[in-house]
């Protein structure tokens, strides 16, 4: 499965450069909202360093404006207009399923309902001509220091810490008490092996 090619790359180098993009994206917003805000901010979902969104804008970026590159206008144009499209998309998404949503522009120029504005759109430009042409050869360089075997086994790790993560917080989200519900799942498992008996 990890050497599958798609899209021109293996599976291997698309999921792990998804698992630092995602951590970067993190790392980048948490440090500038915890300038913005003065104040320590964790700009994830969950407890621990990872924002699939920045994941898998940067990888589709990469897979879709990178035949492009060398042709930063058309990058920063399209980067900017795709980006912004999935911001859209992500945070009605967010509001659908979750009832809220992790960033507000509502106090930004030229917002639109608050979940996207002119401001990131531009900057979204900038992050286009970043990942296609500088950023995603290093990323590449840098998956390829440790060995895919333990690459894999890393990615694996990470990604199942994260889903723990995510499912925690999902929880806390949608209110489900584990150990309530653990008890009624108990007593209809206990209710059905007695039909059977």
């Amino acid at each position: 499965m990890w050497t599958k090619e798609l899209l021109g790359t293996d599976v291997y180098h698309l999921v792990a450069a998804f698992v630092v993009y995602s951590m970067l994206g993190w790392l980048l917003e948490s440090i500038y909202m915890s300038w913005c805000n003065r104040k320590l901010t964790n700009r994830g979902f969950a407890k621990g360093p990872f924002c699939p969104i920045y994941g898998f804008g940067a990888v589709a970026c990469y897979l879709i404006l990178g035949p492009l590159k060398g042709h930063y206008i058309i990058i920063y144009l399209a980067g900017a207009v795709l980006a912004t499209i999935f911001e859209y998309i992500v945070g009605r998404c967010m509001i659908k399923l979750l009832g809220e949503l992790w960033w507000d522009y509502h106090e930004k120029p030229f917002n639109f309902q608050g979940i996207i504005c002119l401001e990131s759109t531009i900057a979204w430009g900038f992050y286009a001509i970043g990942v296609v042409g500088f950023v995603h050869e290093g990323i590449y360089r840098l998956i390829d220091c440790v060995s895919v075997d333990v690459g894999i086994r890393l990615v694996a790790v990470i990604l199942c810490l994260v889903a723990v993560d995510y499912v925690i917080q999902l929880l806390k989200v949608f209110h489900i008490d584990l150990r309530e519900q653990g008890g009624r799942i108990k007593d209809r498992c206990l209710a059905f092996m007695a039909r059977w008996q």
